[in-house]
Formats: C-alpha cells, structure tokens, sequence
C-alpha cells in the first residue's frame, strides 16, 4: 500500500486540483491514504482541504518540509511512502507504476519531469531528466522509497531547510538503490516565471556547487533567502 504525502505551505492556489488529481489517477485499493502536512500556512490552504469532503489526513507542524515530510512518514501506515509537491501532478496510474517498480526490487525513484511552459530551456532540462544522471534529479520529480529504506537512510535531514530533497537523493544513488520511472510528472514553472528561467537557473546551479564545495545547510539557505526566496 502507498501512503502520499504532501508538505504545504500557503498552497491554496494548488491543492484542490493536486488532491483530486491523486485520487482520480489512481486505485483506491493501492493507496492506503493521502496524507496533507501543513506547515503554518496563512492562507486559505488548511479550509480548503477540511472542506473538500475527501478521505485526506491533514496534520500540523513546524515550517520546514524535511520536517512536514518526516511528520508525515512517521505517521503513515502503507509500506510505500510516496512524496509529492503541491504543485505537480504525476502520471496516470501513478500509483501502478510505482508499484511495478517495487515488484522489480527497486525500492526507490522519481518519475521524469514536464514543466507547465514551453521555454525551450524547460523543455530540454524536462527531456535530459529521463536519463539516470544524479545532476538531473529534484524533488519536483517526486520520490516514492519503501518505508523500511527510508527509516533505515534516517529519514530527510532536518538541518536542512532547502535542498532536504538532495540529500535523501544522495544517499539512495550512493546504494544504488534508484530508479527513473518513464512517465511524465508535470509540476508548476511558477518559481521561473517569478525570477526569470535563467537567472533561477544560475541560482540553483549556485546552490548545487556551494553544497559541492561543503557548504552549511545555514549557508545554503541563506543564499536561497536573499536569492529565491
């Protein structure tokens, strides 16, 4: 059984359509429940989900999404632990593919990416991210792993605010423990759009080569504050 989990944060543009996409593009028999934790959000997110009439677990905790994610591993019951942004939506019968992989005793991995734009940049960054490559891994692309794997690994690290995502990739690709599924999840350009394709682009390559270099998780968020965010 997969247990989906989303860390939120003033996601009230996003969530509706995210949380029905999920249950009408997968079998209710596979997925053991959909879990929404909320870090704080000051918007309409946390009405939105209790309104909606569906089966969904919302939960509450600091702002942080390695510490959302690890509240909301902590607290699911399937073996599969299925991490999503609110903003992307994966395949249909995501929930199958998954599973075929698990089958095959590959205990870890993403789906490719597809950006909502058609920026030629976009496109080829989406294209190169079918291929195993660990420069072309994000957590846009999702990230199922076996609930045995994940508390074995420690779960995400809480030290860092930013690039939680990375770290967990890591550690799988030094297990060799991780599979690219090739199926297509879209997610949302917003952050490009926001900053411009290139000048974020130059951001995150920054971020990627001070982690490179050994910088702190201190270090790397303050760049992303004054940059990014």
């Amino acid at each position: 059984m997969i247990s989906i989990i989303i860390p939120v944060l003033n996601e009230a543009k996003y969530i509706t359509d995210v949380l029905h996409h999920l249950i009408d593009n997968a079998s209710l028999s596979t997925v053991s429940e959909i879990i929404v934790i909320d870090g704080g959000s000051s918007d309409n997110t946390v009405n939105i989900i209790q309104n909606l009439g569906l089966n969904i677990t919302l939960l509450q905790s600091e702002k942080g999404r390695a510490k959302q994610m690890n509240i909301g591993a902590k607290a699911a019951k399937g073996d599969i632990l299925y991490f999503l942004h609110a903003d992307s939506y994966p395949p249909t019968h995501y929930d199958q593919l998954i599973l075929n992989e698990i089958k095959k005793g590959h205990n870890a991995g993403c789906f490719r990416l597809q950006f909502d734009s058609n920026h030629w940049w976009l496109r080829l960054a989406s294209w190169l991210t079918q291929f195993s490559w660990r420069v072309c891994r994000g957590g846009d692309q999702s990230q199922f792993i076996t609930k045995v794997l994940f508390n074995d690994i420690g779960g995400f690290d809480e030290t860092y605010t930013i690039y939680e995502d990375n770290i967990l990739i890591n550690e799988l690709y030094k297990r060799k423990e991780f599979v690219v599924i090739n199926k297509k999840i879209k997610t949302s350009a917003r952050l490009y759009k926001k900053h411009g394709v290139f000048k974020l682009q130059y951001h995150f390559l920054r971020i990627y080569i001070k982690k490179w270099f050994g910088a702190s998780a201190d270090d790397l968020y303050a760049y992303y504050r004054k940059n990014i965010a």
